[in-house]
């Protein structure tokens, strides 16, 4: 898979593009079922599957004050893209002032025509794009006739059997923020994981007997909802081993806290995690969290975490 990013040289010897557009955020089943149509497209047209997207959300910029966590780092994403096997190329774009400035009409000429030759662009029926959103389905089709491309605006993608509601980015938030790992799973088509690196903490785990890796985790990254989790740690090896993972205040040690920890105690693995970057994936919610009257009674808790964890996760 090719990535372009600003700055690159336009490739004159490149096919022609057929172009989705989007922020892709999470990669989910309903993004790949697009992809799929867009792959079948592409090759029955002699074209490259292109997916443009953007290197932060749109809404980090044009209202950062209401915009959504997002539920992959760029890297992932474009990891996730690469492993559908449906993508030719992705054009990862800028967005900042200088891009929300940027009218409908000109992105068109400058991205799709310009830069990826477009000869199909499929985008959802409600897209709309460009300054003030001024670009919609019907822009892109007159521009389309002047520009020798054409235009397919698509229905939302809905799973099987669940009453018609469709996939969307918003509604895996919104399980997560309920605690439903599972229920987002389903949506994804594997775990929620979040990336960032172990950082040195108060070694409270390792007193308690169960050392963990604590997880420094960029404040744009949606997180699911306080509690204890069973599910996986991937360091810099890339090998996913089991972990119970606590995402919580700690009420049982402290009172103030305001920001929720994330902690992973690795089954049946010592080393040194430190500094090390690291993925986290939610395979199930255990249990809630909550403050004990002893650490005795906190302890022999996280012992029946780690014994969930191991008869969920390990053969």
């Amino acid at each position: 898979m090719r990535v372009l990013r600003d700055g690159d040289d336009v490739d004159v010897d490149a096919p022609a593009s057929a172009v989705t557009i989007g922020a892709f955020d999470g990669v989910h089943l309903g993004h790949r079922e697009v992809l799929r149509l867009v792959a079948d497209l592409a090759r029955a047209r002699d074209l490259a599957a292109t997916v443009v997207t953007f290197d932060r959300h749109p809404a980090q910029v044009v209202r950062p004050e209401s915009a959504p966590k997002l539920l992959n780092t760029l890297d992932q994403r474009l990891e996730l893209l690469e492993a559908t096997g449906l993508v030719d190329t992705v054009c990862v774009l800028t967005f900042d002032d200088a891009r929300r400035a940027e009218t409908a009409e000109e992105f068109v000429a400058e991205v799709l025509v310009e830069r990826l030759r477009a000869g199909l662009v499929i985008v959802g029926a409600g897209f709309h794009f460009g300054h003030r959103r001024g670009g919609n389905v019907a822009l892109l089709d007159r521009m389309g006739a002047n520009h020798g491309f054409e235009v397919i605006g698509l229905g939302l993608v809905s799973p099987e059997g669940d009453g018609g509601s469709p996939y969307s980015s918003t509604r895996i938030r919104s399980l997560l923020a309920e605690g439903d790992v599972g229920g987002a799973a389903k949506l994804l088509g594997r775990p929620h994981a979040v990336r960032g690196t172990v950082a040195r903490g108060d070694q409270r785990g390792h007193e308690l007997g169960f050392p963990t890796a604590n997880l420094a985790v960029a404040p744009e990254l949606c997180l699911p909802a306080v509690g204890i989790y069973a599910g996986t740690f991937a360091g810099a090896d890339g090998a996913a081993r089991p972990a119970a993972i606590s995402l919580g205040l700690r009420p049982t040690f402290y009172e103030d806290a305001e920001v929720p920890l994330l902690e992973a105690h690795v089954l049946d693995f010592s080393g040194d995690l430190y500094d090390q970057p690291c993925e986290v994936g939610f395979v199930e919610r255990l249990r809630g969290e909550e403050k004990f009257d002893s650490v005795e009674a906190l302890i022999a808790q996280i012992q029946r975490d780690v014994e969930s964890t191991r008869r969920l996760l390990v053969p």
